[in-house]
């Protein structure tokens, strides 16, 4: 079982290793190749998935609540824990609730559960990446943007793929390849501008990124099993909740602080922290649910 455990996690941590390497012996600016992810590759991954003939909405339907209840149930959990330790809510909350399922949730489900796991775990992302951008701004600013969600790549991304996926177009051989291949590259791009990322955060406020590190795993458990039972979410889906409920906090949190500046620093640290442990919780995690 250690072995198994050791071939999923290794080429996750591995490449966001490479990413943490490379930019600390050549300092690099990964905004571009980010957007590019945000805008492209990741948008292209999302619609070669859903338009597959492998997936149908009607089986994630519960697994989408589930992540649902996962994302707002940990933050209700950090709510009370953040006014009892004198911290700002709209610090530490967000980096509980938004976790990485993207740069490392994909990647792991991949790696754990091939490729026939992937329209699920996407689910996951694009269910945490939609609160993200929703209850996560209005969290920051007290009010939403509904016409800025129309423009997100992913969203768009995700319409077409549905669109094909239900009107059961049959796309262009050389397309869908085209497109696929593109959406291979998002992937490992986000493990390794996870890893670059890595380096311009400090050790700064350890203690919030203490609490931080035990209670984003905790919480998100705690969440993915309620949501689990009350749903009757089993099998694979379990799993890949389980996964997704004690997964790091995003580094997408510091952007978005340090764009709204609501203490970037402290939040930088608390996903420092949250992610090296994971170095930890994740194959413990792992050899649960395997």
């Amino acid at each position: 079982m250690g072995g198994q455990i050791l071939a999923i996690v290794f080429p996750v941590f591995a490449i966001v290793a490479a990413g943490f390497v490379y930019a600390r012996w050549r300092p690099t600016d990964m905004s571009v190749a980010n957007k590019l992810n945000l805008s492209v590759f990741t948008p292209a991954l999302i619609v070669s998935v859903l338009a597959g003939g492998s997936f149908q909405l009607a089986a994630y339907r519960d697994l989408a609540l589930a992540a649902a209840v996962v994302v707002l149930g940990s933050g209700l959990i950090a709510w009370p824990v953040a006014r009892l330790a004198g911290w700002r809510v709209k610090t530490f909350v967000p980096p509980m609730m938004f976790t990485n399922s993207g740069n490392m949730g994909l990647p792991l489900a991949l790696f754990a559960f091939g490729e026939a796991a992937l329209p699920a775990a996407l689910v996951l992302f694009l269910v945490e990446n939609l609160l993200h951008f929703t209850v996560g701004n209005a969290l920051m600013e007290g009010r939403l943007h509904p016409v800025a969600l129309l423009r997100m790549p992913m969203l768009i991304a995700t319409l077409a793929g549905l669109g094909v996926s239900f009107a059961d177009i049959a796309v262009w051989g050389p397309l869908a390849e085209a497109v696929g291949l593109l959406g291979q590259i998002a992937i490992p791009l986000m493990l390794f501008s996870l890893g670059v990322r890595m380096t311009g955060i400090g050790l700064a406020d350890w203690r919030m990124g203490v609490l931080g590190a035990v209670l984003c795993p905790v919480s998100g458990l705690a969440a993915a099993l309620v949501a689990a039972q009350l749903l009757g979410i089993d099998g694979r889906q379990w799993q890949l909740l389980i996964l997704f409920g004690v997964l790091p906090p995003a580094v997408l949190n510091f952007i978005v602080a340090e764009k709204f500046a609501q203490q970037p620093r402290q939040v930088a640290t608390v996903v420092l922290f949250g992610n090296l442990a994971s170095v930890v919780t994740i194959p413990l995690v792992l050899m649960w649910v395997l």
